[in-house]
């Protein structure tokens, strides 16, 4: 009886609650407070899009089957990184890959079974949304609205997802996953999180800049050594039954940071002559420039104190007193952000590496009521940019002057301020903790 009588209490909170967005929908679309209602309901609704998508779109063989013959090798036996392959080429990502992708190989039937390898990733899919949206619900800045945006609107998401079964949400899913728990102060954890979602593509270390921002900001340099430890230390685990074979070809292999892309799926360089787009000079230049970017960014946008930056090697005790810490989710995201605007190249499956993150760039400073249609506008051009196949020259300039843009507003806007929030009855509310948001 007492069940019964808090499941209707519980029902009878939750109708309130709907009864009380409809006379507020408009707030319920602008203001940020009501991000997990509206988070909620586009949860539902995307679980029915991704089944109609599997059931009515048809499916595109790409990557998958390669994946399966890659993984195939390991299973029966093949240590040496330099011998797994598949029909498209060698097995050119870390070990995390091998191993998560060998348990898909042995749930879909040696991945004979399609079908069940879409709803998997549909499943996937729903979990990377709803760590993505904690993560919105954390930093409060993005009026729920936009979401819409970022869910049922997008049909490249869903393909690279759904009818694609790439690696990169894998990876993109264990990285969200991560953030989740530094927000949480779990940093040894996220850490280790991080470190597992670099294991399975190597993408992700275009947030290693920042998270070696924020350690060093948290913990000081001797304190940030541990946490660094805890990265290294899972990537020479998993990848050990390799090393222990055949180091040097595991690591040219899996981290071989010098790949050639084929020009023919270049999103980003179509306006490019293709010699230019293979030369080493262009891609050390793209490199200065990334590594210029993360210098200003880190001098001037993610270090808010007046003192010189070397402080941030010192024990965070014993250090003056520091204006608030800018928000993790700021540093994270604007670093991954560099790092795709200077990318070699970027193919279709990449959209997922800052697809999510975007709603977060161009609503994290402040914005007036004139200015949220342009920024919907800039969503909507890199969609559109993103869904022209084959690329133009004027859908890769079309991105690059959309990057640009969001980059001038993360230069030139006001830096987000960090959400005070309620702690954990179970943990010790801190100092530090409130204001690392």
């Amino acid at each position: 009886l007492r069940a019964e009588t808090r499941s209707g209490m519980a029902a009878g909170r939750g109708s309130a609650a709907l009864r009380r967005a409809w006379r507020e929908r408009r707030a319920a679309l602008l203001e940020p407070r009501y991000t997990p209602l509206v988070a909620a309901c586009l949860c539902l609704a995307e679980g029915g899009v991704n089944l109609w998508v599997i059931r009515r779109v048809p499916y595109t063989e790409i990557d998958w089957k390669a994946y399966m013959q890659e993984v195939e090798g390991f299973a029966n036996g093949t240590l040496d990184y330099t011998q797994l392959k598949g029909d498209t080429g060698p097995l050119v990502y870390p070990a995390g890959f091998v191993y998560i992708f060998l348990g898909l190989y042995h749930a879909t039937g040696r991945g004979s079974d399609i079908r069940l390898a879409q709803y998997l990733f549909a499943g996937l899919y729903l979990l990377n949304l709803l760590l993505v949206f904690r993560i919105y619900c954390r930093t409060n800045k993005v009026p729920p609205y936009v979401f819409f945006f970022m869910c049922c609107a997008s049909y490249r998401i869903h393909s690279i997802f759904v009818l694609r079964l790439f690696n990169d949400p894998v990876a993109m899913a264990i990285l969200f996953l991560a953030i989740n728990l530094f927000l949480e102060e779990r940093w040894s954890w996220g850490c280790f999180l991080f470190s597992l979602a670099v294991s399975v593509k190597m993408n992700i270390l275009l947030f290693a800049p920042g998270l070696l921002f924020l350690l060093l900001q948290r913990f000081g340099l001797l304190g940030c050594i541990p946490k660094l430890c805890i990265c290294a230390l899972l990537q020479v685990i998993l990848g050990l039954p390799f090393l222990l074979v055949n180091p040097v070809g595991y690591l040219t292999r899996s981290f071989d940071l010098g790949r050639q892309f084929q020009f023919k799926w270049t999103v980003n360089w179509r306006f490019l002559p293709e010699e230019v787009f293979q030369n080493r000079v262009f891609h050390a230049a793209l490199l200065l420039a990334h590594l210029a970017g993360l210098g200003l960014f880190a001098l001037h946008r993610w270090h808010s104190s007046k003192e010189n930056i070397l402080t941030l090697l010192k024990d965070p005790a014993k250090r003056k007193p520091a204006s608030p810490r800018l928000t993790i989710v700021f540093i994270l995201f604007s670093s991954n952000f560099l790092g795709v605007c200077c990318s070699r190249s970027l193919h279709y499956q990449f959209y997922v590496w800052y697809f999510h993150t975007l709603p977060y760039l161009l609503w994290c400073t402040p914005t007036t009521k004139l200015a949220h249609m342009p920024k919907v506008l800039l969503l909507g051009v890199i969609e559109l940019c993103w869904n022209t196949y084959p690329s133009t020259v004027c859908s890769s300039l079309s991105l690059h002057i959309c990057h640009g843009l969001i980059l001038l507003q993360l230069w030139y806007g006001t830096a987000p301020t960090p959400v005070s929030h309620t702690p954990t009855p179970s943990r010790k509310p801190t100092a530090t903790s409130k204001k690392a948001q």
